[in-house]
């Protein structure tokens, strides 16, 4: 449909085809043996997908926070002290969640477009017996990605269990949850893993399952609480029906499909691929002029890019034109510099087609809008990259 335009921010994203028509299958009951199988089979590939083999897997109605919620609500009791590594909106988001179930927490802000040293999350870690750190793997507001696998290590050193915030970077950025020692890796359906809005998918470790079980208050969020979905998830993994609150039937089945797609076009692959994108668009963005809100290389997201606005461009004007010419980009998100910068998401099934309209129509918009710069020299850097 040439009317449609292109969805190019850090979620909703462009999604697979097949995923869309187990969207419009007719509805089948929740407890009948076809929905039951894709439910277990779901869980299962879930567990390969963030390849934590001996983990629990979770797949709840809901967003993004509603899994940073359940693991908050699940592991902290009054008075519990837990350590927010923020590098952007959705760390200091964290923070006031783990607030709401009575955690002393405690927070180590990057600057922004930058990671707060490891050496420094160290040093915290050794000053106070914490039960929790959490961490945004990448940043949604500021294309930060941190280093979940050095966090991890210090995690296990330091005994304490790890949330990896992995909403914008699970099934785009490398995670390998068991091995990094990770204790709950958490994510949003309608991001990388390729699944219009609506799931909240986590995987706990067994040393979460057994903080969980050793909980001596009752948790405090109903909805969110494991004591009620931890059966159901078994009794799914058994090929038995169970009943708690409706699952998202359809979605479900969106998402068995779109974890099988990307278990066969392989991590390893998929994880390249991501990267390619990634240092694809940065090349073209710096190509036009433009600065990053990421400080460096090594700090940047794959999953998404943040450019800087031209200092004489109308930012209004420039997403508007942007959209005249057929692609969707997303506004800044940290209230601070909101106006300062804009958002390119590029994850799941985009490819190099999705990348050059991108850029061609940034760079239209720029020329439009009255910034100086020589048509094509970012999409000669998409075509240079792939």
């Amino acid at each position: 449909m040439k009317s449609r335009k292109l969805l190019m921010i850090p979620g909703p994203i462009e999604f697979e085809s097949e995923v869309m028509q187990c969207m419009a299958v007719p509805t089948p009951s929740h407890v009948s043996p076809d929905f039951i199988d894709c439910f277990a089979n779901s869980l299962k590939l879930m567990k390969e997908v963030w390849q934590c083999p001996s983990g629990q897997a979770f797949i709840i109605a809901g967003t993004g926070t509603l899994a940073m919620d359940m693991a908050a609500a699940n592991l902290i009791e009054t008075g519990d002290k837990a350590l927010v590594i923020s590098t952007g909106y959705f760390g200091l988001r964290y923070a006031e969640i783990l607030k709401r179930y009575g955690a002393q927490v405690d927070i180590l802000e990057a600057e922004v477009g930058n990671i707060v040293p490891l050496e420094l999350i160290e040093q915290q870690l050794k000053s106070k017996s914490y039960k929790l750190l959490t961490f945004t793997h990448v940043d949604t507001s500021t294309a930060v990605l941190n280093d979940a696998k050095r966090i991890g290590t210090l995690g296990k050193k330091y005994n304490v269990l790890t949330i990896l915030d992995g909403v914008c970077s699970v099934a785009g950025e490398e995670i390998k949850q068991e091995d990094w020692g990770i204790d709950v890796v958490l994510t949003a359906s309608q991001k990388a893993i390729g699944v219009p809005p609506g799931l909240a998918l986590l995987v706990a470790s067994q040393n979460v399952m057994q903080a969980f079980e050793q909980r001596t208050s009752p948790v405090s969020n109903y909805y969110g609480d494991w004591a009620n979905w931890l059966p159901i998830m078994k009794a799914y993994e058994n090929r038995q029906a169970s009943y708690f609150g409706t699952p998202p039937v359809n979605l479900i089945i969106a998402l068995e499909k779109s974890l099988q797609l990307i278990l066969e076009e392989g991590l390893d692959h998929r994880f390249d691929r991501h990267k390619s994108a990634g240092k694809a668009m940065r090349a073209a963005i710096k190509a036009l002029g433009l600065d990053l809100l990421s400080k460096n290389e090594y700090v940047s997201a794959n999953t998404l890019s943040a450019p800087l606005y031209p200092s004489q461009i109308d930012t209004n004007a420039f997403l508007k034109s942007v959209n005249q010419e057929g692609v969707i980009l997303a506004g800044g998100l940290l209230p601070q510099l909101k106006k300062n910068y804009f958002r390119i998401g590029h994850m799941g099934s985009v490819n190099k087609n999705d990348l050059l309209a991108t850029v061609g129509a940034i760079e239209s918009a720029l020329k439009n809008n009255g910034y100086s710069h020589e048509l094509g020299l970012g999409t000669a850097q998409i075509l240079k990259h792939f």
